[in-house]
């Protein structure tokens, strides 16, 4: 649930989440709406670049997923930065304008995402997998083994 309404901010679910790379644009609403009136056909609109991502811990792997609708995999990039950052990126192409069309309505988002996420210690970013299905990627960051500290017993003489 978010802290800050979409108005204010879309981009950050959590103002709190010290993974989110996100940086907070507080004129980030204001241009989404004047870019999706009616007319302004002509500027992309920014609502891809509020791509929405789940993030969940298992005990093997952190486990991304994006709703990505209408893009192919081609269309997405999945890279590791600088050892800890995961950046999920892509853009979706404006439709062709034919000059007999006319528009009654555009709410589909084109343009460019991109969306990072800093690894916590224990991933394994070598291993990391990305597989795309019916609009959704799925990004599977393992996580290293924590191993149990061995505890040996000292027998206690006297």
């Amino acid at each position: 649930m978010s802290l800050i309404p979409h108005f204010f901010g879309g981009r950050r679910n959590n103002v709190f989440d010290p993974f989110s790379l996100d940086v907070f644009d507080p004129f980030d609403a204001f241009r989404s709406i004047s870019e999706s009136r009616p007319g302004s056909l002509s500027s992309e609109t920014s609502a891809l670049a509020n791509a929405r991502i789940d993030w969940k811990e298992t005990p093997e792997a952190h486990v991304f997923k994006a709703d990505l609708p209408g893009l192919k995999k081609e269309e997405v990039k999945v890279e590791v930065e600088d050892g800890r950052v995961l950046q999920i990126s892509g853009e979706r192409s404006r439709e062709k304008e034919e000059k007999n069309d006319t528009w009654h309505r555009v709410e589909r988002s084109s343009g460019r995402f991109m969306r990072r996420f800093r690894l916590p210690e224990g991933a394994k970013v070598d291993q990391v997998k990305a597989a795309m299905e019916n609009g959704v990627l799925t990004v599977t960051v393992p996580k290293a083994e924590v191993k149990k500290p061995e505890v040996k017993a000292i027998d206690i003489s006297g």
